[in-house]
């Protein structure tokens, strides 16, 4: 499994590298990458890793979900509240109307059949789209009106009502009776139950991490096995109750944000470092698990049934925004960003056939298919329409938090030591602002002729005056400035 770890990493980096130099995005690389090494092609990925790949994908996709939850602020989520609801579900409705209106003619299969088909089919997703909204979130693009979070929000409770939607229509292939009343009740069920059981931890969480100062990577380190918990306990009590344990990730992060937010931004870098393994671990992996051969039986009319598809439910997405405040643009970022498939198709695509249904294997096919043609095209098409769609702020976030990434800087509330002096002192505000750019660091990519510096207020601990009272001072931190670590370490507990 080792040698097969180290393919994934330095022919996903290798592949990474050559799609953002031909200025496409560096997750279709990957996936061709996983395509190519997979079992179903030149199979250089050894087979224990294909045992523990669908292990690995979650996983990746658990640290993408978190950090998608710490970038979730609560004024953004009021604003788009409505039309995420609307997205979750609308959409896929009508994609599946659109697959049952064209697949018995065209694939000779029954009507039954091509629902199930249409369930599969109009899985968004999380694993494509989720990445390239962090991304955005992270330069302030589409930020003002909240679009990123929307496709986040609404992309992660599609997949509940899908998954619902095809159990239902599997069953009535089956023969079997089925309540389906009780099977609908499960979208809101698992809904509410996803983001209680990752809202309570995430409490107890925020909780631990204020009475204890830990280092950021063991914070980050416990939040993921937290968030790993989550999704086994999903598949623990499914015979019982639904859960959807990937909303209850986010929440994790979402509450910790909204209670102590610099723990949560110190939370999310460490996260942001991890992604880069994870990944190259989920895209390749993803990729690995399709085979074309299955997907070459497809052939036009499978092509042509997901176009059709696509069609609908990008209709079906446009309707969903309408009353909203997006402009054209916007919307059609948003119809565009919800076309990839992957990660319901890879995961249930075989289920049909598993269970008996007469065009199974045919069913599977498209399914693949589907990931084929979709994932590259979406992922493209959103990174080609977001900086031309998407509104600039006046100053965009963006530049701080990278800022802040590459000089380390601590966060409100830690201690931090003078390695000179020795002594102990608080952060207690921090600023952003912007300075003008000394000559010697002119030309490097500050048109404006301004760049951006956070100013950090100190603190001298003193436990007879209490805060409030006593010295405090403040430095500036830029490119052009001393390093931080230059005169103070962070101090912590564990």
């Amino acid at each position: 499994m080792a040698i097969s770890l180290a393919l994934i990493i330095v022919l996903g980096l290798l592949a990474d590298y050559v799609f953002r130099k031909i200025k496409l995005p560096g997750l279709v690389g990957m996936l061709f990458v996983g395509v190519l090494a997979g079992p179903y092609v030149l199979g250089l990925m050894r087979p224990e890793i294909m045992q523990v790949s669908a292990d690995f994908r979650k996983i990746a996709l658990i640290v993408i979900l978190l950090r998608a939850g710490f970038e979730l602020h609560r004024d953004t989520l009021n604003r788009v509240g409505r039309a995420a609801l609307t997205m979750s579900a609308v959409p896929a409705v009508f994609e599946i109307l659109g697959v049952m209106l064209v697949a018995p003619k065209w694939l000779g299969i029954s009507l039954l059949e091509a629902a199930i088909l249409g369930a599969i089919l109009s899985a968004v997703s999380p694993a494509v789209v989720v990445p390239l909204m962090i991304d955005y979130m992270d330069r302030g693009l589409g930020a003002k009106k909240g679009v990123p979070t929307l496709i986040l929000g609404a992309s992660s409770v599609d997949d509940v009502f899908v998954i619902v939607l095809f159990t239902i229509f599997l069953g009535m292939y089956g023969g079997g009776e089925v309540n389906i009343w009780a099977k609908l009740a499960e979208i809101p069920i698992s809904i509410v139950l996803g983001i209680l059981v990752g809202a309570v931890p995430g409490y107890l969480l925020y909780k631990l991490f204020t009475a204890y100062d830990w280092k950021p990577p063991k914070r980050t380190l416990m939040v993921l096995g937290v968030s790993i918990v989550l999704t086994w306990l999903e598949s623990a009590v499914e015979h019982w109750v639904p859960v959807a344990s990937l909303l209850g990730v986010m929440a994790i992060g979402f509450v910790i944000l909204e209670k102590a937010e610099p723990i949560a931004h110190l939370i999310s870098q460490k996260l942001k470092k991890l992604w880069v393994f994870a990944e190259l671990l989920l895209f390749v992996l993803v990729g690995a698990q399709v085979n074309i051969h299955v997907a070459w039986k497809a052939g036009l009319a499978g092509t042509a049934v997901i176009f059709v598809g696509l069609i609908f439910r990008s209709v079906g997405t446009w309707i969903s925004l309408l009353g909203t405040p997006l402009n054209r643009k916007e919307k059609l970022f948003c119809v565009v960003a919800y076309i990839p498939k992957a990660t319901v198709q890879a995961a249930i695509g075989a289920v049909p056939m598993a269970a008996g249904v007469a065009s199974g294997e045919l069913i599977l096919a498209v399914a693949v298919l589907s990931i084929l043609l979709t994932a590259p095209l979406g992922a493209i098409g959103v990174m080609l329409l977001g900086d031309k769609c998407l509104e600039k702020g006046d100053v965009s976030p963006y530049q701080f938090k990278a800022l802040r990434a590459k000089l380390d800087l601590p966060r409100v509330g830690e201690r931090v030591r003078s390695k000179r002096y020795g002594t102990v002192w608080k952060i207690i505000e921090e600023k952003e602002t912007w300075i003008p750019v000394p000559a010697h660091l002119r030309g490097l990519g500050f048109p404006d002729g301004k760049m951006p510096a956070i100013v950090v207020r100190f603190w001298k601990e003193d436990s007879a005056k209490g805060p409030g009272t006593g010295k405090t001072m403040s430095y500036r931190y830029s490119q052009a400035d001393p390093s931080f670590q230059e005169h103070w370490e962070v101090l912590y507990d564990w």
